[in-house]
């Protein structure tokens, strides 16, 4: 006979609270991080430096996208410009004028930045870094913010010196101390090497962990959900701040699922179950627009084999059905479960068995989804 499990002790577990009702008002605060953390990047640096490539980059657009940063070796930024995330609303990369402009001043142009605006600042070059950028990191650090040293369009500068024959081990380590030994005034910060045509070279995830180090952990969660999957590693952070979030998630459905009419407890959880597989869709970088530029630049059919996964598909919809997702659920148990709760629903254990199906649901979704995001990165060969 399989073992029976308490759902309330088991719900109690997963909170670390002592009682359902201390459970519940944990989760929706998770929940709330999940889906209402503000985080605002602001890249300064000097025109034409690839301040506007990495906007775009971290938003997982190309330069032509709609709706990218324009790009270009003049001026095409006056003022702080906003460019909201694509799929997380809450997360905002600010493209700041440039630098170097004839006539540049840097007291009016401190003045213009508002910096209680961004959670950080990352400082762009392409060259090396000059004394306009070292007076706004100072005025940054005056105003207790965070900065970050960015060396941009290193890729251009490794083809060159392997067309001289110098190897790009040779070459990184140069570019390094010449960026650092510029920047003594602040002590030599370090100074991340990256090209914004594939985040998953040279120092990008160096500068990400970096990042995560030194901000606040709710805003770190909002920085690696939006960031696009660019390597293996990036795609497990993800996957285990899902997981880890799935619980929430489960018991915010769980307090409907003990309303006493089965119907609006049923719509709700599949409500919860869409908006957290839609968060990973996206998050994953499983939907057609990213899909379809991946597979023409690799060259392999990775959105045809994604698109094999009916839970996608279902996810994938405008308008979400929810008698897909059910037929989906059905053919693993899921629906079963989540309809087993029905008897007892009126009670504090309709709200703990609720969290168990759902929870479960939940998972099987993530699963699936994170196998198929890896799939995409063998096929893509990212590290």
């Amino acid at each position: 006979m399989a073992e029976q499990v308490d759902p309330c002790a088991l719900l109690l577990k997963n909170s670390g609270e002592k009682t359902v009702e201390l459970a519940m008002a944990t989760a929706q605060e998770v929940v709330n991080r999940l889906d209402n953390v503000v985080l605002n990047i602001a890249i300064s640096g000097e025109t034409g430096a690839g301040k506007s490539s990495l906007v775009n980059a971290i938003r997982g657009l190309t330069d032509t996208d709609d709706g990218a940063a324009p790009t270009g070796v003049t001026q095409t930024t006056s003022e702080p410009t906003p460019y909201p995330h694509p799929t997380m609303e809450n997360v905002t990369i600010w493209d700041l004028p440039g630098t170097g402009e004839p006539g540049f001043k840097p007291k009016k142009y401190i003045k213009t930045v508002q910096f209680k605006t961004y959670d950080f600042f990352i400082i762009v070059s392409a060259t090396r870094f000059r004394q306009n950028d070292i007076v706004l990191a100072k005025e940054i650090k005056r105003n207790k913010k965070k900065f970050y040293f960015v060396r941009t369009k290193i890729d251009r500068d490794v083809e060159e010196e392997v067309k001289k024959g110098v190897l790009e081990e040779q070459t990184l380590p140069t570019i390094r101390e010449d960026c650092e030994k510029n920047l003594n005034e602040l002590e030599s910060p370090p100074v991340f090497l990256i090209t914004s045509r594939d985040l998953s070279r040279f120092d990008f995830q160096n500068l990400v962990e970096t990042l995560e180090a030194e901000l606040p952990e709710h805003k770190t969660q909002a920085l690696v959900l939006s960031l696009p999957v660019y390597s293996q590693r990036s795609l497990e952070k993800k996957y285990n701040i899902f997981k880890k979030a799935a619980w929430a998630s489960a018991i915010t459905a769980g307090a409907v699922g003990g309303i006493p009419v089965p119907m609006v407890s049923i719509a709700f959880e599949f409500t919860v179950i869409l908006s957290f597989l839609t968060k990973c869709y996206f998050s994953f970088g499983l939907d057609d627009k990213t899909l379809a530029k991946l597979s023409k630049r690799v060259d392999q059919p990775i959105q045809e084999m994604v698109r094999e996964s009916s839970l996608v598909m279902a996810v994938a919809e405008k308008t979400f059905n929810a008698k897909k997702v059910a037929a989906r659920l059905s053919a693993t148990g899921g629906m079963d479960a989540l309809c087993s709760i029905l008897p007892v629903a009126g009670c504090i254990v309709g709200v703990a068995m609720s969290f168990i199906t759902t929870q479960r649901a939940l998972l099987e979704g993530l699963n699936e989804f994170h196998k198929l995001a890896k799939k995409v990165i063998e096929m893509a060969k990212l590290e």
